[in-house]
């Protein structure tokens, strides 16, 4: 099974340019592997991952908790990673259990993994804004023609960008030039340094960026975008930014394990959305951004806890946006019902 997993990620790594290994799995490794996912199930260990920006900050209440023993008993080991090209090979070598991932990614990875991938929640609903140092962008018209700095190429910034452009009659690929850089602070700090410049950014990183430059503006809301786009539709989805998966052997093995993490995570999100000020203390304790940071962004940041049904039907309206754009974007096709977990 891990050999499958192993093969399957390599084939996503080749479809979606945000992933990369660079090296091959010897027999060797693949047992190192199957022994250490082990070892962590027996000890009583949940492994969890997530992103530096909403994802782990929707996560604070939990890694405080876990951190001073509050945490339901289990040990929790968490770690903040810069861009999903960090987590996606812990989850896929068995390092770590549960992990925020970008939304198109969690089904690239079900497909190329033969099904190995859970979504458990949606934390993340769209968080994407246009930002400029100066007042040239008041439409998506106004892109054309244009440098726009981003990040997260190959994953949900890179397709809600470019479905919003198309179907404003904008061709990504010939009427703007899209530089794609491999963390947000990269775009923030080309943004600084042009007079001029324009960046496709998420919260928190937005406020990052004013507060290094009081003249940088939030050109375009991409929710706004997209849910204009949408209007009219028969089926209407979300665009949803980032989502919690597990490793489907994990959760099939440890299903309480698997419960009592998401309670404890949706209590840590309503905490956040319900005390901003706690909230941004943590945040800035953790150093996924500064208290102040933190402060002004976290009711920006669109960070929730959708799980069940109501999951599935918001994400699988997204992915199905995907699909028809660009099918590689979800894997080839739309994952199967299995890909979403249910308690």
């Amino acid at each position: 099974m891990v050999k499958k997993w192993f093969s399957g990620f390599l084939a996503a790594v080749m479809m979606v340019s945000v992933l990369s290994l660079g090296t091959s799995v010897s027999a060797e490794e693949t047992e190192a592997v199957t022994e250490t996912a082990d070892a962590a199930g027996e000890s009583g260990d949940v492994n969890v991952m997530a992103l530096k920006g909403p994802t782990a900050m929707g996560m604070v209440k939990l890694m405080s908790d876990a951190e001073s023993g509050e945490a339901d008993g289990l040990n929790y080991q968490f770690a903040i990673a810069a861009s999903a090209d960090e987590v996606t090979p812990k989850l896929v070598q068995g390092e770590a259990d549960i992990a925020a991932v970008p939304a198109n990614l969690a089904s690239v990875l079900y497909n190329n993994t033969e099904g190995q991938v859970q979504v458990l929640a949606i934390n993340t609903l769209g968080v994407l804004y246009i930002v400029e140092s100066g007042e040239q962008i008041q439409s998506v018209e106004d892109l054309r023609g244009k440098t726009i700095y981003a990040s997260g190429k190959g994953s949900t910034p890179e397709y809600a960008l470019n479905y919003i452009l198309s179907e404003n009659g904008i061709d990504p690929q010939k009427d703007v030039s899209i530089e794609w850089k491999s963390e947000h602070s990269e775009c923030v700090a080309a943004l600084a340094a042009q007079e001029g410049g324009i960046a496709m950014l998420p919260q928190p990183f937005v406020t990052t960026a004013q507060t290094k430059d009081e003249s940088i503006r939030t050109a375009l809301d991409l929710t706004e975008e997209w849910d204009r786009l949408q209007e009219g539709g028969e089926e209407k989805s979300s665009l949803i930014t980032g989502v919690v998966v597990g490793r489907t052997e994990f959760v099939q093995e440890n299903p309480q394990a698997v419960s009592d993490f998401l309670d404890l995570y949706q209590e840590s999100v309503d905490f956040v959305n319900g005390n901003t000020e706690e909230a941004a203390s943590l945040v800035g304790q953790y150093d996924i951004v500064t208290e102040e940071v933190a402060l002004i962004a976290l009711p920006e940041c669109n960070i929730v806890y959708i799980d069940g049904d109501e999951m599935k039907e918001q994400l699988s309206g997204y992915l199905a946006v995907l699909l028809e754009q660009n099918p590689e974007s979800v894997g080839g096709e739309l994952p199967g019902d299995d890909f979403y977990f249910s308690r």
